[in-house]
C-alpha cells in the first residue's frame, strides 16, 4: 500500500498556503510533517483526509480497498478533541465507533487499550486534557483503518501517555499501516521527514 501526494497546492482565504508539494509513504512507514506555525501542516492533513479540496494536484492511496475512498480508509485525529462533554467516556467512543462503521459494544476494549476503562462512565467534561487526548486516540483503535492522519498527536499527553501512544503507533505500522503526522515534537518512532516552509 502506498499513499502519495503529487503537485499539491492549497489555497485558503485567497492565500496560497503551499504549492508543488510532493510526498509518499508506504505500508509500515511514518511521515513526520514539520515546519513553523502557518506553514500548512494542518492544511496538508486536511487535504489528505478529504476535508479540503486542493487547488491543484491529487492525493492517492494505491493498494487499499478499491471500492472505498481514501477518506473512508483513513482516521483523522485533529489537534482538538472531538468530544461531547455531557456524554460519558464510553458513550463518546461508542458514538464514534458506530459512526465509523464499527460495533459500539466493543468500545470498552478500546478504552482499556488507552488505560481509560476505569473512567468509562464519567462525563467527558470531567476528564483532564491528557485523558481527553487518550479518548481521542481510542477512536483510532475503534475501527481498523490503514491510514492515520495525526495533528500534534502527543499534545497534552504525559510521559506515560506518550509511551502508550508510541506502542500503539508501532503496532499500527507493524500491521502494515501508514502514519502521516504533523508535529513539533519527536514522535518516538522512526519517521521520514517532510519539512514545510509555507508560501514565500
Amino acid at each position: 500500500m502506498r499513499l502519495s501526494g503529487r503537485n499539491l497546492k492549497c489555497v485558503r482565504g485567497g492565500r496560497e498556503v503551499f504549492s508543488g508539494l510532493e510526498f509518499s509513504a508506504s505500508s509500515g512507514e511514518a511521515l513526520a510533517v514539520t515546519g513553523p506555525n502557518g506553514a500548512g501542516k494542518t492544511s496538508l492533513l486536511r487535504v489528505v483526509a478529504g476535508l479540503l479540496v486542493p487547488a491543484d494536484g491529487a492525493v492517492a492511496l494505491e493498494g487499499g480497498e478499491a471500492e472505498l475512498s481514501l477518506s473512508e480508509q483513513a482516521h483523522y485525529l485533529g489537534h482538538r478533541d472531538a468530544l461531547k462533554p455531557a456524554l460519558s467516556v464510553l458513550e463518546n467512543l461508542s458514538f464514534w465507533r458506530e459512526f465509523l462503521g464499527g460495533r459500539p459494544e466493543d468500545a470498552g476494549q478500546c478504552l482499556a487499550s488507552v488505560a481509560l476503562d476505569h473512567a468509562a462512565h464519567l462525563p467527558a467534561a470531567y476528564l483532564s486534557a491528557g485523558q481527553r487526548r487518550r479518548l481521542s486516540i481510542a477512536r483510532l483503535l475503534s475501527v481498523r483503518r490503514p491510514v492515520w492522519l495525526l495533528d500534534e498527536p502527543t499534545s497534552a499527553l504525559d510521559a506515560a501517555g506518550q509511551d502508550l501512544f508510541v506502542r500503539l503507533m508501532r503496532d499500527h505500522l507493524g500491521g502494515g499501516g501508514i502514519i502521516v503526522a504533523a508535529t513539533h515534537l519527536p514522535l518516538g518512532i522512526e519517521t521520514r521527514n517532510l519539512r514545510m516552509e509555507g508560501a514565500k
